[in-house]
């Protein structure tokens, strides 16, 4: 089955919604506006804002709810998706949201700091400290992705 997947950058702009449907499994709900920049004689226009609706499930929303403020600026990639209800007045009402398969901040605009839930995140030393005998044991716990608690550095 072919899916269309569509990937955007863009600034949070709503509150994320968390609720749960069926039997507790997790659902986030928020919006996105996403307003093209254009250099014309030498000068940056922004064009017309497009505004998404972002959905997401189970460990993605939560994550999304525990991480996202209004103003964020955000990559989102997902599916497009149509979902259709009638309307109080017996009309069929139609609406496009974006099911997200990943969402993170845009770390061309500033940065971010990964914490993987429910994982105590280790003690780390500012520059200028002494290094104590558990600086490994706190790197490795670190999980860093070449598995070399030697990488560990301090951006300050």
């Amino acid at each position: 089955m072919n899916e269309d997947r569509i990937t955007f950058s863009g600034n949070v702009g709503s509150r994320v919604e968390l609720g749960a449907v069926g039997e507790g499994v997790a659902v986030a709900s928020f919006r996105v506006g996403s307003t093209p920049r254009r250099l014309r004689d030498g000068r940056w226009e922004d064009g017309e804002t497009a505004w998404y609706t972002v959905k997401a499930w189970r460990q993605l929303a939560d994550n999304l709810a525990a991480s996202l403020s209004v103003g964020d600026p955000v990559l989102v990639t997902g599916r497009v998706s149509a979902e259709t209800w009638t309307a109080q007045d017996g009309t069929l009402v139609t609406r496009h949201v974006v099911v997200a398969a990943s969402v993170g901040h845009d770390l061309t605009r500033g940065r971010s700091t990964f914490v993987r839930p429910g994982r105590q995140q280790p003690q780390v030393e500012t520059p200028g400290d002494a290094v104590g005998e558990d600086t490994e044991e706190a790197c490795a716990a670190m999980d860093t992705d070449a598995g070399d608690p030697g990488r560990l550095t301090s951006h300050g």
